[in-house]
């Protein structure tokens, strides 16, 4: 076990729901991207979330190479996949770890005949085989972190049962357990268990917050009610039903709204009255433009049509006037002036300029 001394500091706190914005796949690559030559060292705390994300965030710590992982608390799911492409990975001795196979969420109501039976069977079969696909390429990865053969890793994703810090060290999922005084024991609390019965996540049996012996009584009867409920449902629950509110950036909208991004929780946007009268006021200006340029384009249209029927017209009568034979001309002016003697050439004054200095050398004595 490693010293009770932290000597890191964690330039990364990935918790929360892996996919929402405490957990979020582009602020990794940011944050590594502004440590490409040094050591970059993360913590984790996190039941899991969406595998997407998960895998971005394996391959961005795989692709920088000098990434260390400290798991503390609660680790499940993707969580887990993330920190598989870390060099080196540590977790807290009071922490607990799980992994499991892949789910997805399914809900069908309606009424169906066979052939939308046969097309819901048909969709089903499709989401199984994308699934064990997915679960045997997880396993892989979790087995050669492991160093261990990948149908031992799919038996424990398919019992999925929560591993101690022990168990995971030995199971070869972290390479070491630390004893940090600031770190202490999680805690399971009823917004806790909710999130792991309605991700189908098993609850753990380890000690309630802050309860009483009566209160834990309760709380236990609360679970085991709990557990049981979620155990006979037949359909499955996907492992990242919890809900984490995110960012969401409607280009259109917020540039509207001159906002960043959006608030998404469960689905859902709220916005206000003020920004409602600012989406319609853009969405009636843009209307307006729409109409003036229609209008705009109507008139040059009839100008146009104005100009080639004007054409037309000039073309025909040009034609007609060329078919037509030419005017006789009875009168004939000459404009030259006969009375007056014509303008030597130049050629012609040199010649005669020539011939009269000829003249007037030969009549000297």
């Amino acid at each position: 076990m490693a010293s009770n001394t932290k000597t890191n500091t964690y330039q990364l706190h990935l918790k929360g729901f892996v996919g929402g914005y405490d957990f979020d796949a582009d602020y990794v690559d940011y944050v590594l991207s502004k440590h490409k030559d040094t050591e970059v060292n993360v913590l984790i705390d996190s039941l899991g979330g969406q595998s997407s994300t998960a895998l971005s965030i394996f391959s961005a710590f795989k692709l920088h190479g000098n990434v260390n992982v400290h798991f503390v608390g609660m680790n499940a799911s993707a969580a887990t996949i993330a920190s598989l492409g870390a060099k080196h990975i540590t977790m807290d001795s009071s922490a607990m770890y799980l992994v499991h196979k892949c789910s997805v969420g399914f809900f069908e109501w309606g009424q169906l005949n066979s052939d939308g039976l046969q097309a819901l069977i048909a969709n089903i079969e499709h989401q199984k085989a994308d699934l064990d696909k997915l679960d045997a390429n997880i396993a892989q990865m979790y087995a050669t972190r492991c160093k261990k053969e990948p149908e031992a890793l799919l038996a424990l994703m398919k019992e999925g049962g929560w591993l101690t810090a022990k168990e995971a060290l030995e199971w070869g999922f972290v390479d070491e357990l630390t004893d940090y005084a600031d770190e202490s024991a999680p805690v399971l609390t009823d917004t806790m268990a909710c999130a792991m019965s309605a991700a189908g996540i098993p609850i753990p049996n380890m000690p309630t917050m802050h309860l009483t012996a009566q209160e834990q009584s309760a709380f236990a009867k609360f679970l085991g009610a709990l557990g049981q409920l979620f155990s006979n449902q037949k359909i499955q629950s996907t492992n990242n039903s919890t809900q984490t509110p995110m960012k969401k950036i409607f280009k259109s909208i917020c540039a509207i709204l001159t906002c960043e991004h959006l608030m998404s929780n469960e689905g859902k946007i709220t916005l206000s009255d003020s920004q409602m009268e600012d989406i319609e006021s853009a969405i009636s200006a843009d209307k307006q433009t729409i109409s003036d340029l229609n209008a705009q384009i109507t008139t040059l249209k009839s100008e146009k049509q104005s100009l080639t029927d004007a054409n037309t017209q000039l073309q025909a009568e040009v034609a007609t006037l060329k078919q037509k034979p030419g005017d006789t001309t009875a009168h004939v002016v000459n404009d030259k002036h006969t009375d007056q003697p014509a303008e030597k050439s130049e050629a012609e004054q040199y010649f005669e300029s020539r011939a009269n200095a000829q003249s007037l050398f030969d009549s000297l004595p």
